[in-house]
Formats: structure tokens, sequence, C-alpha cells
């Protein structure tokens, strides 16, 4: 059967017009076509649509290398929460006593200072620093030139001599120490210096 121009012309038409109106109805925006997402602008000024992923939680077994480091982490970070308080007064009083001591030239004057300040110390903390182990024991030492710019030997040589700085180097090395420790917060000491950034917040100390 054949077909006459005169109707395959409209129907055509009609066909052309259906399309384009399903595309203008598809290219209209309604209220709910627009995602709205956040913005990362790049260095160089460019502006990316940005996304946050969910988390994800991964299980796994934890090998000995792991276990071992976590061990030793919190082995740390306990004696850094028994020791770092005694760090800030061993501080605060170096301060106190150097205060004391500008100006003063005299020898037995100045041993008279350092001396009345020793006092005061032993009756505070002698108890409690003898139940230290060897570990927080260099703990502390660490924490104290962190805290003071200076080990302890050259601590103990300012304030009781050379010969008192040597005795006591001795019988720390004879204990596997070293009054000479220093602190090194972006190298071998940063795991230390974590932590005792989280004990400054938890407890408001202030370096």
């Amino acid at each position: 059967m054949k077909h006459s121009r005169k109707h395959i012309f409209p129907s055509l038409i009609i066909v052309m017009l259906c399309m384009l109106g399903t595309i203008k109805t598809h290219a209209q925006r309604g209220p709910y076509d627009t995602v709205k997402v956040y913005a990362y602008i790049t260095p160089q000024g460019d502006t990316i649509p940005m996304s946050y992923l969910p988390g994800v939680e991964v299980n796994a077994r934890m090998t000995k290398q792991w276990k071992n480091y976590w061990a030793d982490w919190t082995r740390l970070r306990n004696a850094v929460y028994v020791t770092y308080p005694y760090a800030v007064a061993a501080s605060r009083v170096m301060n106190e006593i150097n205060a004391k001591l500008v100006g003063v030239t005299d020898k037995r004057e100045r041993k008279r200072i350092i001396r009345s300040r020793e006092k005061d110390l032993k009756k505070e903390f002698s108890d409690k620093l003898t139940n230290l182990s060897v570990y927080q024991g260099k703990v502390l030492m660490k924490l104290i030139y962190r805290q003071t710019g200076n080990n302890c030997y050259e601590i103990i040589d300012e304030y009781k001599g050379s010969f008192t700085a040597a005795f006591y180097q001795t019988i720390a090395i004879l204990f596997g120490s070293n009054l000479k420790q220093n602190y090194d917060a972006n190298g071998k000491d940063m795991d230390m210096e974590k932590i005792v950034k989280d004990v400054e917040r938890m407890y408001g100390y202030r370096s």
C-alpha cells in the first residue's frame, strides 16, 4: 500500500515535535536535579568538585613487629605520664635558683642558695623518684633536657661541681644509663614528643 506524501510529512513533523518536546522537558531544571558538593581550590586557582568518602575499617591480625611497636609505645607513654610532672618541677626550680644566683659571685653564698633549694626538692620528690624504674629514669632525664635545654650532667656540673657530675655519670653508666642524654623531638624522640603534647593538652601544662 502506498502512502501519499501529504500523510508522511505531517507524521514526520509530529515525531520531530515530540522529540523536541522530550528534549526540552529533560533540559528544564527541576527542584531536585542539582546536587551540591564541596569544592576544592587548587594551588593554581582552579575550582573542582570534591566529596568525602565514608570511612573503611580493615581488620587483620597484628604482626609481631607491630605488637612489639605498640608494646614499646605503651611503655613509653606510661613513663612519660609518670615523669613529665617531675621534669616540669625541675625546670621551675632551676629557673628559681638561677634567678637567685644572678649577681652572686661568692662561692659560699651560691652553695647556700643551691643547698637550701636542694633540701626542699629532696623533701618533696625523694620518695617518689626512688620508686622510678631505670627506664623511667632515662625518660625523665630526656624530659629534663627538653624542659631546660641542658642534660643532667651539665646541670649537676653547674650546681654541684665536675667531680660530683663525673661520679653520678659513672653510677648511671653502671645501670645502663647516661646523664649526657639529649632530646631530639624531630628524630629518635618523635614518639615521646607526641605523647608529651598529649599530656600538655590533657593537663594544661605549659612548656
